[in-house]
């Protein structure tokens, strides 16, 4: 299937490492040209030198923090300089650290809803108004299971993950007449160097070991085995595509079957 990709434009949030390094790659594979994002400029270099000769795409580094409230413009305005427009936007940001409630103080709360929620609005803010005055443009944002079915320990990005789907509802809405789709992908647990974080935190508040940790998730995935970045990246890559024209306002998940939902 031809994605209708090639040379389309497209900003990857969080893409030195993990799941947003699989997505850029997708979409470079898919002909797009890419703007990969992360904090170390030197992480950046090799990256988007490996995804380039891999897919010949064109994929340019560019360094920003997204906590700073002015990361998100500089970011968007440094692709739209690169490549005069940009059609894609995936939000990436790493997750908030795990704990029960009483373990965060309000500056970890704080902290969290600047990196996942603030990033993801200021992104938007600076991206959507040149996706709409072209018709044209896919925003998809990486958020996660826990905003269909909330995941023990995690009660930061149970909450700020689904402020995020909350926004992004409301602006499909606002932007679908002018031919642009917001959507959410919803990663299970997939084998990311943010799973490896999660089975060290589950196995100092158990006791337990960290295969221990990987197996209790594989039982609880009907699928019995963990993700790959590559296939949330697929989905990714079909939500930003000409294809998926229709497709706003939802939050689809990768997980295996461990949502026990039926929306």
């Amino acid at each position: 299937m031809d994605l209708g990709l090639q040379g389309k434009a497209a900003v990857v949030c969080g893409s030195s490492q993990g799941l947003g390094r699989a997505i850029a790659e997708t979409l470079a594979a898919e002909g797009a040209d890419v703007v990969v994002n992360g904090r170390s400029a030197d992480t950046l270099q090799s990256v988007a030198r490996e995804i380039s000769d891999r897919t010949g795409a064109q994929v340019e580094p560019f360094a920003a923090d997204l906590t700073d409230p002015a990361g998100p413009e500089t970011l968007v305005a440094a692709a739209t300089r690169r490549f005069g427009r940009v059609d894609i936007l995936v939000t990436n940001t790493g997750g908030p650290p795990s704990g029960p409630f009483e373990s965060h103080s309000a500056d970890v709360w704080r902290r969290a809803v600047a990196q996942n929620l603030e990033s993801v609005v200021s992104l938007v803010r600076a991206a959507l108004p040149g996706m709409k005055e072209q018709n044209w443009g896919r925003v998809v944002n990486v958020t996660s299971i826990s905003v269909k079915q909330p995941v023990d320990g995690l009660i930061l990005s149970n909450s700020i993950r689904a402020a995020v789907t909350g926004f992004a509802k409301t602006v499909s809405n606002e932007a679908a007449p002018h031919g642009v789709t917001v959507n959410c992908v919803l990663p299970g647990f997939t084998r990311t160097e943010r799973l490896v974080h999660l089975a060290e935190a589950n196995s100092e508040r158990t006791g337990g070991t960290v295969d221990e940790a990987y197996a209790q998730w594989e039982r609880e995935i009907p699928m019995g085995r963990l993700g790959e970045p590559d296939e949330l990246a697929a989905l990714t890559a079909f939500l930003c595509s000409e294809r998926a024209s229709y497709i706003t306002g939802q939050s689809i998940a990768v997980d295996g079957g461990w949502i026990k939902g039926l929306l």
